[in-house]
């Protein structure tokens, strides 16, 4: 199993959009989650940051992130969701949501 945190910020006068967003995802949304190998997905906000923490269970993460990015319904969401955030300004390149370095895990 592999762990993800990432960090991105929303923007202030759209934190409110996007929880009633995830209140309520696009059909098919969460089903082409699981069906990437993600599980215990979650997101958290403070303040202007948003924080996500997933783990990935499958055998070729690049595989499936392909196949998550070109899902319809997928793409749909990210057209409705992506607006509403601002990636760091330190992320790597390529990145949208900036990965975080997992420092201590404990079971």
């Amino acid at each position: 199993m592999m762990r993800f945190g990432q960090m991105i910020k929303i923007k202030p006068e759209c934190l409110e959009a996007y929880k009633k967003h995830h209140a309520n995802p696009l059909p098919g949304v969460n089903e082409m989650i699981k069906e990437c190998h993600l599980q215990n997905y979650s997101i958290y906000s403070r303040g202007d940051y948003l924080f996500t923490y997933y783990e990935y269970v499958g055998d070729d993460y690049e595989a499936d992130m392909a196949k998550m990015a070109a899902d319809p319904v997928t793409q749909q969401w990210w057209d409705i969701v992506k607006p509403l955030m601002q990636p760091l300004e330190d992320r790597a390149e390529g990145e949208f949501w900036s990965d975080m370095a997992e420092i201590y895990h404990l079971d």
